[in-house]
């Protein structure tokens, strides 16, 4: 015979990372031990089509949640590129003070570019990226991409190969964690 499991609560989720709490529908506290999160940024972020994904961790009677992914979306990337510009795309793995992050930039040019000027921003842009994110926790690069203190200092170094209309990281997520 079937166990009756009773009623569901909703239960306080705590999100440090945007100083936010957000409330999560289950039958018993342990049950959101890993449940994931798509909590959408647009608002906070000033209309910039952003979704971050997080995944629950319960200790002792709290529930805080862990950085998964940050991701653009594309409807927004899609309204950056205009007609007579070039857009520069790259994807690499790197190794970060507690893990492994995948970073995914997106440089949109202010005209048509020749290929090896896309060629130096993008090799530039990999660089400093890897160079940034050595000697810093995952934690940390979550929420300097949010505050753009990635992207500022990013599109200054690449604005002297080429100047740039936009310059941001279009997902950033974590491969492995260490913790």
């Amino acid at each position: 015979m079937a166990k009756a499991k009773g009623k569901k609560k909703f239960f306080d989720v705590e999100i440090p990372l945007i100083n936010k709490t957000t409330q999560l529908q289950a039958y018993a506290l342990k049950e959101l031990d890993g449940r994931i999160i798509n909590y959408d940024l647009t608002r906070i972020l000033k209309g910039k089509g952003t979704i971050i994904q997080l995944k629950t961790k319960v200790e002792a009677e709290e529930i805080k949640t862990i950085p998964i992914k940050v991701q653009i979306m594309p409807y927004f990337l899609k309204r950056m590129v205009r007609k007579g510009t070039n857009y520069v795309e790259d994807s690499f793995s790197t190794k970060c003070k507690d893990g492994q992050i995948r970073i995914k930039p997106f440089l949109v040019t202010r005209r048509k570019v020749s290929r090896a000027v896309r060629k130096a921003l993008r090799e530039k842009a990999h660089e400093e990226l890897i160079n940034y994110a050595k000697d810093k926790k995952i934690e940390t690069i979550f929420e300097d991409l949010l505050k753009n203190s990635i992207q500022k200092p990013l599109s200054l170094k690449l604005k002297k190969i080429y100047p740039l209309s936009f310059c941001d990281i279009r997902i950033l997520k974590v491969e492995k964690n260490d913790n």
